[in-house]
């Protein structure tokens, strides 16, 4: 859910300033996508938004706990934080992140089947 929050969050963010012109010519728009790893042993779920993406130097902080970008009192910096903790930690998968400043950022989440 805070994935969703936060791709939400980055379109309006993005949408600032814009005519309806602008925004009209490039929808918002969040992408999740499911699918199986090639060796069928992981489940991988992409969130991707076409949002304002992030600078190198958040992309390297996201996951840290108490880091955030968003103003005072709209962020704790703990959402991304307890993702992975929950995605690494208790499921033993991976949360990487993907960015084209200005243009995307995509969370690709992969979890280990268990049967």
């Amino acid at each position: 859910m805070n994935l969703l929050a936060n791709a939400i969050d980055a379109l309006e963010e993005s949408n600032q300033g814009k005519s309806m012109e602008a925004i009209a010519a490039k929808p918002n728009c969040i992408t999740i996508q499911t699918s199986l790893d090639q060796s069928g042993q992981h489940v991988v779920i992409q969130i991707a938004d076409n949002g304002v993406g992030m600078s190198q130097e958040v992309k390297q902080r996201v996951f840290d706990h108490l880091f955030t970008t968003k103003a005072v009192g709209k962020g704790t910096g703990l959402g991304l934080a307890i993702a992975r903790q929950i995605v690494v930690e208790a499921h033993g998968g991976t949360i990487e992140v993907d960015v084209i400043p200005h243009e995307k950022t995509e969370f690709v989440i992969t979890l280990p089947i268990k049967v």
